[in-house]
């Protein structure tokens, strides 16, 4: 797929940004709190959980974090934690959201995402319809679930495109 957007004007926005480091288990966002931040991870890896359940693992150069929260202006609707010592670029929301590479970048992000969704939506119900086994059907589910959730995979990588991800492999 290729980028609709030019990479090389989002990898000097990225370069531009602070870092900020966490060690393995610290707490990057906690579910319901505000933050006025934008994270894109740039090395290590994190769990995000919601209600207490996990819903994703991340460990891909340029994954976002906070976008729904930023955008909508509402609190963190999960927790992301460290599951090693990791660091990310750190953007202000307010300011990234008036940056029209920020905002196509996090805007790609939501409608992939979307995207998938919708494809696992279609193929949960053609399981339903053909009477799958309960256990085929909760994967599914699950995948939706991650799509949906705080990160979920189809996230775009930072001045790559699409991560080499494919949902229903």
């Amino acid at each position: 797929m290729t980028p609709i957007h030019d990479p090389e004007i989002w990898r000097q926005r990225l370069a531009a940004l602070p870092l900020a480091s966490f060690d393995a288990g610290e707490t990057v966002f906690a579910e319901g709190t505000k933050t006025g931040r934008l994270l894109i991870l740039k090395t290590g890896a994190v769990s995000i959980a919601k209600g207490g359940t996990e819903i994703a693992r991340v460990d891909e150069p340029g994954a976002v974090f906070g976008e729904l929260s930023a955008l909508l202006d509402q609190p963190h609707g999960a927790d992301v934690r460290t599951l090693e010592a990791s660091e990310f670029h750190v953007a202000d929301a307010a300011l990234l959201m008036q940056d029209p590479a920020a905002l196509l970048y996090v805007t790609t992000i939501l409608a992939r995402r979307l995207d998938f969704a919708n494809q696992a939506f279609l193929e949960l119900r053609s399981q339903l319809e053909a009477g799958e086994p309960p256990g085929l059907i909760e994967q599914t589910i699950d995948k939706i679930e991650g799509l949906l959730g705080a990160i979920g995979n189809g996230y775009i990588q930072a001045g790559v495109g699409i991560a080499g991800h494919h949902p229903f492999a």
